[in-house]
């Protein structure tokens, strides 16, 4: 995922998240700091990671003062380990203070998500599989964490409901109501979208991933099915559609889960549970 892609709607949150902080000015930096001091601050990794929003960091500092200079030393995917210095950031010092809160909280979530998910491809290195995120996203910065996600090494599926068709639970209990097995339910979404357009359904055992890859889903998502069932799907889906796992993944369970044969695993974990990285901005007087 590139950034550049997404500019305008990066830029308008990150416009909304200093009004956010900021309504009424920083009464605190106004009262108290020389408007004219100038100064340098130094971004400084506190713990083992993996680097992600360091650009974001930069758009929010220009966002509010274009006059500052923002160096940056580690990039984006980049490992990272305390004391590293990841950016400096020079100029009026009451600029500094107001962007710092709000640049420390995109850098220290983004690159806590790309941690999380190089902890997961770590788990399962060695292996064809891909890990992928879902939308198990904070609403409005769907963007930035799946971006993340790619900084540390996973792969993006669908980033919103337009981009994909993914016949789930409820959905199925809907039509299954109706009378329509897994193949009708397949066949009736190809007929609604176009061909260039992927179909994925989810499935609970290994003869409904069969019915479904063998009517034409370009991906069978096998959902909280145990091992031994999923060996089974993998086996009788036999490379028809992509076969991904989701459910009941962690990092105790990921790399059997890969061990399965499946060629995608979904991880909600990586975006909505990821913990924060910490790193500091630390200003030199």
């Amino acid at each position: 995922m590139k950034l550049t892609d997404f500019m305008p709607q990066i830029e308008e949150l990150i416009e909304k998240s200093l009004d956010e902080d900021m309504p009424g000015g920083d009464i605190t930096t106004d009262s108290l700091i020389p408007p004219h001091k100038k100064g340098k601050a130094s971004f400084i990794a506190k713990s083992k990671g993996i680097l992600a929003g360091i650009d974001i960091a930069r758009l929010v500092f220009l966002k509010v003062d274009p006059f500052l200079k923002f160096s940056v030393f580690l990039q984006d995917g980049r490992p990272i380990k305390p004391k590293d210095i990841l950016a400096t950031v020079e100029g009026n010092v009451a600029s500094i203070l107001k962007a710092e809160r709000t640049s420390l909280n995109f850098l220290q979530h983004l690159s806590g998500i790309a941690t999380s998910t190089a902890q997961y491809v770590e788990a399962v290195k060695g292996l064809t599989v891909k890990i992928l995120d879902t939308r198990k996203t904070v609403p409005g910065l769907r963007v930035l964490e799946k971006y993340a996600v790619s900084m540390g090494g996973g792969q993006n599926h669908r980033l919103n409901l337009s981009d994909m068709v993914l016949i789930k639970d409820n959905h199925i209990a809907i039509l299954r109501h109706q009378g329509m097995k897994i193949k009708d339910i397949v066949r009736q979404a190809r007929a609604g979208v176009s061909r260039n357009i992927r179909i994925e359904i989810e499935t609970t055992n290994p003869q409904d991933a069969l019915e479904a890859a063998l009517a034409g889903a370009d991906i069978v998502m096998l959902d909280n099915m145990d091992l031994d069932s999923m060996r089974e799907a993998v086996k009788l889906v036999n490379h028809v559609a992509i076969v991904e796992a989701s459910g009941g993944v962690n990092l105790d369970t990921v790399r059997a889960i890969a061990g399965t044969g499946v060629d995608w695993i979904s991880v909600g974990a990586v975006t909505h549970s990821a913990k924060a990285l910490d790193i500091s901005l630390e200003l030199e007087t």
